[in-house]
């Protein structure tokens, strides 16, 4: 087969294989995809509500969930308390992510650290972090500091499993390379260990950034007067439904634009180091 003859069967191929693409697989397709899904499920949402004839009081309509957004965030309430529920977000996220990657990077190190830590590890990870929300309101106060030992608790333990996982799971072949090498334990560690981690650590980083909204709201329902579970809380006992609703939507953004700030920063991370190796 000649030269040209390969060109054009390569050609052929190609385009074969991007016509067969499917028009889901694109990112505007899933974009598309996922505005359509969102629509039919506002459109059976309304639909549900006006055939059931249910009161606003059990479940509003989405246009009405809508309205109660417009005029809360315009008239500053919703805004007021997303700032306060997030600082207890972004504060819990990082004092317990520090501490769990700590941690980890210790008890990965040490076997007989591991054998030390690990029942008391477990046995604070069985006990249920929410049902302790009630005593270190009791010890802390109806301040910050409890929501943010509340989310800083439940985000600890994806990020210390994580990073034991990740540093124990080195290649061998590579471990022997490094030996051969005559590498110290440190360069090991740093060339070695930590960029084979790095993936499971972001992995929990991602997971415990979203645990984080769940234990700054749960802190704030079982006592504070400002943030997002303390309004679900007033709403609860005004029957203000829809506003109630409208406040599920700040919290469901909030997380979402985490996890995505998340995301762009494991995938500037990487990149940069792809430059820096390139370099």
């Amino acid at each position: 087969m000649s030269i040209i003859e390969k060109a054009a069967l390569t050609a052929v191929n190609g385009d074969e294989a991007v016509s067969s693409t499917p028009w889901y697989s694109t990112s505007m397709g899933r974009g598309l995809l996922a505005i359509a899904v969102f629509v039919a499920l506002l459109l059976l949402w309304t639909a549900y509500v006006r055939v059931a004839k249910l009161s606003p009081l059990v479940l509003p309509t989405p246009y009405a969930v809508w309205q109660s957004f417009v005029e809360n965030t315009l008239n500053g309430q919703l805004p007021a308390h997303s700032l306060t529920t997030l600082s207890e977000i972004v504060l819990g996220f990082l004092l317990g992510s520090v501490l769990g990657i700590v941690l980890g990077v210790v008890t990965a190190q040490s076997e007989l650290m591991r054998a030390m830590l690990g029942p008391y590890i477990l046995a604070s990870q069985a006990m249920p972090k929410l049902a302790l929300a009630p005593i270190m309101v009791v010890w802390m106060g109806f301040g910050i500091a409890p929501k943010v030992v509340i989310a800083a608790l439940i985000c600890f333990f994806p990020l210390l499993e994580n990073t034991i996982i990740g540093l124990t799971s080195t290649s061998p072949h590579q471990l022997e390379l490094f030996r051969a090498l005559s590498a110290t334990g440190f360069q090991t560690f740093i060339k070695l260990r930590v960029p084979s981690a790095l993936p499971v650590i972001f992995a929990g980083l991602r997971v415990a950034v979203t645990l984080a909204v769940v234990g700054a709201v749960v802190g704030e329902y079982v006592g504070a007067n400002k943030g997002l579970g303390a309004l679900v809380i007033v709403t609860q006992g005004s029957f203000d439904t829809p506003l109630m609703f409208a406040i599920f939507v700040y919290l469901t953004v909030i997380g979402i634009v985490l996890y995505k700030l998340m995301q762009m920063l494991e995938s500037t991370f990487f990149a940069w180091r792809t430059i820096k190796r390139g370099d």
